[in-house]
C-alpha cells in the first residue's frame, strides 16, 4: 500500500511537469453593445435639442469674443492691443496694396480684404494672436484664377481698365476688366469660404494634421520663387502677359529674357533704389527686433517717399512708368457673386480652401502653444469661412493668417483680438481719406515690397543641408513639393506633397523589419539582438518582433521578413521535402544522389531540434486586417506541420479583437485563445512545453 502512495505520488508530480506554465491572464472587461440605432437617436437628440442653455452654449461656442470679452483686462491689456494693432494697420496699408497687384485686383480691392478681415476674425477666432488678412501665397492662386478667367472671358491681359470682354453679366451690365476680376475674385472667395464651412460643420478640423510642417514650408517656398518671378516685369517695367499653365515659372523668366531690350528705366532705378533701402532695413529690424518696442514701418516710408517723387517728377507721363492709377474713397454698394463661374472655379476654389486652412491653424496653434491656451481647429474653420464668406459680398478676396503680421502683433504685446479692431480702425481711416493720395505710386515699389517680404521663405533653402541632417524624409517632402510647386503648378505641388508624404508614411510600413529579440539578464526587457551587447536568448525558444502594423500593404513583406530571420520558411522546407520524397520513390541509384538526401534531411533536422516556439512581440502592432490576420493564420498553420509552435505575446486589444472575429482562434485546429501579457511569460510556457515538433498543441 505504500509502495502504491509513492508510485501515485511521483505520478502526480510528473503529470504536474508537464502540465505547461499557466501565464498570468487579466480579466476583460464585457463591453456593452449599444445598438447603432439607439446611438445614432442619441447623437441626434444631443444636437438637435432646444433649450435656453444649449443656446446660449452654442452662441458662445459660435461667436468666441462673447465669451472673452467679458474678462478683458482693461487695463492690463488696452494699451498693447492698441500699440500691436496700430503697428499692423500701418504695415498693413502698402502691403495690402501690394498684394492686390499680385491677385490681380486694384487696391482698393486689398484694402478691402483686410478691413474685413480684421472685423471677422475678431468675432469668431478663437487665436488671441495670429493676424488674418492678406496671404502672398494664396493672393498668388487667387492672381493665376483672376488671370486664367479674364483670359477666357476675352480680356486681354495687357488691357487697361476700360476694355470690355464678352461678358454676360448676369448681377449688372456689362463691366470693365477691373469689375469682372473682381467678380471672380469674390465668387472664388466665396466658394472657398463655403468649402471651409462645411468642413467645420462635417468637424473635419483634424485634416491640418495630414499637412506636414515639412510639406507647408517646402509648398510656401516654391510658392514664393512663382511669386518672385511673377514680380519681375514690374520691377524692370516691362508689359509682359502673365503665363498660365504648368512651368510658367520657366516659361515666365524666357519671356523676360527676350524683353530685356524693352525695359522701363526709371521702374528698374526706382526699384533698385527701394530694395537698397528695404533689405537692409528689413534686416536691423529683424536684428534689433528684442530692443525695439515695435518694428520701424520702413514700408510705409519708402511708399511715401516714392509716392512724392513720382508725382512730383511725373514719372507715368514723362517715362511711362506704370502706377497704382486711381483708388477711390469708401465702400462700394455690395453684390452677389456670379453663379455662373462656380463651376468653373470648383476645383480651384478647394484647393485655396486648404491651404489657407491649413497656414490659419498652424499659425493659430504654434502661437497657443507658445502662450499657454488652446484654439478650437472647427471654429478656426468657421473663422476663416466666415472671413471669406462675408467679405466677398463687398468685392474683396481670400484671405488667411499671415506669419509675417502675425509675428509683429505678438512682438508689440498683443493680448487679444481687439488689436484686430484697432487695425481695422487704421484701414478704415486709409479707406475714407487717405487712399487717393497713392495715386501716383509706381507699381516696382509695390513688387519690391512683395519681393522683400518673400525673404523668409527664400531662406528655407539655407536651412536644406540641416533639414538633411535631422530627417531625410522630411527634406525629400520639402525638396519635392517646393520643386513641384515652383517648377509645374502651384497647386499640383500641394497635392504631391500631401501624396508623398503619405507614401512615406506608407513606405516606413513597408520597410519595416522582423528583428530576433533577447533578454537583458533576468529584466523584463527584450531588445534586438543586432543593435544591443550582452543579451540572451532562450534554447529552442526565439523571440521576434515586427515593428508596424500588419495589413494588406505589407503583409506579405512581413511574412518574409519573419522566415528571413528564422531561417526556415515553411513552404520551401515543405515543396523541399516533397521533392525529396519524390526522388526516393523513384528507386533511383547513385551515390551522389543518396549522399544529397541525407544532407539536406539532417540540416532540416537539426533547424527543427534547435527551435521548438516561436514567439512574436505584437506590441509594436497598432491593429490588423483581415489580410494581416490570414498572414498570421498562414505562418502559425505553416510552421505548426513543421512541429514549431507559435504564440503571440502582448497584444493590444484591438489586435485581440482582430484576431477573434478574424476566426484566427480554433481549438480543433491547435490554436487556442491565451494571451501572453509579457515575453517572459510566452517563454516559459514555451519552454514548459515537453513534446517538440508538431506534438504540442499551438497557442496564442
Amino acid at each position: 500500500m505504500p509502495t502504491e502512495e509513492v508510485h501515485d505520488s511521483v505520478s502526480a508530480e510528473d503529470d504536474v511537469k508537464k502540465a505547461p506554465d499557466v501565464p498570468f491572464l487579466l480579466e476583460e472587461r464585457v463591453k456593452e453593445k449599444v445598438p447603432w440605432k439607439e446611438v445614432l437617436k442619441k447623437k441626434v437628440g444631443k444636437k438637435c435639442s432646444c433649450s435656453s442653455a444649449r443656446v446660449k452654449a452654442l452662441l458662445i461656442d459660435s461667436i468666441p469674443i462673447v465669451k472673452w470679452l467679458p474678462k478683458y483686462q482693461f487695463k492690463d491689456w488696452i494699451i498693447g492691443d492698441a500699440m500691436s494693432g496700430l503697428i499692423v494697420g500701418i504695415l498693413l496699408v502698402p502691403q495690402s496694396i501690394a498684394y492686390s497687384l499680385l491677385a490681380e485686383q486694384d487696391p482698393i480691392y486689398g484694402l478691402y480684404t483686410s478691413f474685413f478681415a480684421s472685423i471677422i476674425y475678431t468675432l469668431l477666432g478663437t487665436s488671441r494672436h495670429i493676424s488674418v488678412g492678406i496671404f502672398g501665397v494664396l493672393c498668388l492662386l487667387v492672381g493665376q484664377v483672376v488671370d486664367r478667367e479674364l483670359t477666357l472671358a476675352g480680356y486681354p491681359s495687357d488691357a487697361n481698365q476700360t476694355t470690355f470682354g464678352n461678358v454676360d453679366n448676369s448681377t449688372g451690365p456689362i463691366c470693365d476688366r477691373s469689375c469682372y476680376a473682381i467678380m471672380v475674385a469674390a465668387t472664388l472667395t466665396f466658394t472657398a469660404g463655403i468649402y471651409q464651412v462645411l468642413m467645420g460643420l462635417l468637424q473635419v478640423g483634424f485634416v491640418s494634421v495630414y499637412l506636414s510642417d515639412s510639406l507647408l514650408s517646402g509648398f510656401a517656398t516654391g510658392a514664393s520663387l512663382t511669386i518672385l518671378t511673377s514680380q519681375i516685369k514690374y520691377l524692370l517695367g516691362l508689359h509682359l502677359p502673365r503665363v498660365q499653365g504648368w512651368g510658367s515659372l520657366i516659361k515666365t523668366w524666357i519671356s523676360v529674357f527676350k524683353n530685356l531690350g524693352h525695359i522701363n528705366v526709371c521702374d528698374l532705378i526706382t526699384s533698385v533704389l527701394c530694395l537698397l533701402v528695404l533689405v537692409p532695413t528689413k534686416e536691423l529690424n529683424d536684428r534689433f527686433k528684442a530692443k525695439l518696442k515695435a518694428p520701424i514701418p520702413f514700408e510705409l516710408f519708402v511708399v511715401i517717399a516714392a509716392t512724392l517723387a513720382s508725382h512730383f517728377g511725373q514719372f507715368e507721363e514723362t517715362y511711362g512708368s506704370n502706377v497704382a492709377g486711381n483708388i477711390p474713397t469708401g465702400f462700394m454698394p455690395p453684390q452677389l457673386p456670379n453663379w455662373s463661374l462656380i463651376p468653373n472655379i470648383a476645383v480651384d476654389a478647394f484647393s485655396i480652401a486648404i491651404v489657407g486652412f491649413a497656414i490659419t491653424v498652424s499659425l493659430s496653434e504654434m502661437f497657443a502653444k507658445k502662450h499657454g491656451y488652446t484654439v478650437d481647429p472647427n471654429q478656426e474653420m468657421y473663422a476663416i469661412g466666415f472671413c471669406n464668406i462675408i467679405p466677398s459680398f463687398f468685392r474683396c478676396f481670400t484671405t488667411s493668417a499671415a506669419l509675417t503680421k502675425t509675428l509683429v502683433k505678438e512682438s508689440t504685446g498683443c493680448q487679444t483680438q481687439i488689436s484686430g479692431l484697432v487695425t481695422a480702425l487704421v484701414l478704415l481711416l486709409v479707406l475714407l481719406v487717405i487712399a487717393p493720395l497713392f495715386y501716383s505710386l509706381q507699381k516696382c515699389v509695390l513688387a519690391v515690397i512683395i519681393v522683400v517680404n518673400l525673404r523668409g521663405a527664400l531662406r528655407k533653402f539655407g536651412d536644406i543641408p540641416q533639414m538633411w541632417r535631422v530627417n531625410r524624409v522630411d527634406a525629400i517632402i520639402w525638396l519635392i513639393t517646393m520643386a513641384t510647386s515652383a517648377l509645374v503648378n502651384t497647386e499640383l505641388g500641394l497635392l504631391v506633397g500631401v501624396l508623398v508624404s503619405a507614401f512615406c508614411v506608407l513606405g516606413r510600413t513597408q520597410s519595416a523589419q522582423v528583428h530576433q529579440l533577447g533578454q537583458a539578464g533576468d529584466r523584463e526587457l527584450f531588445e534586438d539582438l543586432a543593435s544591443y551587447k550582452g543579451l540572451q536568448s532562450h534554447a529552442g525558444v526565439a523571440v521576434f518582433r515586427y515593428e508596424a502594423p500588419i495589413y494588406y500593404a505589407n503583409q506579405a513583406l512581413f511574412k518574409k521578413s519573419l522566415y528571413r530571420s528564422v531561417g526556415l520558411d515553411p513552404l520551401k522546407e515543405k515543396a523541399r521535402r516533397k521533392k525529396l520524397d519524390k526522388q526516393k520513390n523513384q528507386k533511383q541509384d547513385g551515390e551522389d544522389q543518396k549522399q544529397e538526401m541525407h544532407v539536406s534531411t539532417n540540416v532540416y533536422l537539426l533547424q527543427l531540434n534547435s527551435l521548438h516556439t516561436l514567439v512574436i512581440d505584437c506590441s509594436p502592432v497598432l491593429f490588423l486586417d483581415t489580410a494581416g490576420v490570414n498572414a498570421l493564420k498562414e505562418v502559425c498553420k505553416g510552421y505548426k506541420e513543421l512541429g514549431v509552435n507559435v504564440l503571440l505575446a502582448r497584444c493590444n486589444t484591438s489586435v485581440i479583437d482582430s484576431l477573434r472575429r478574424g476566426g484566427y482562434y480554433d481549438p480543433k485546429k491547435g490554436i487556442i485563445d491565451i494571451q501572453f501579457h509579457t515575453l517572459s511569460d510566452a517563454i516559459s510556457y514555451a519552454q514548459s512545453l515537453k513534446s517538440q515538433n508538431g506534438d504540442c498543441d499551438t497557442v496564442v
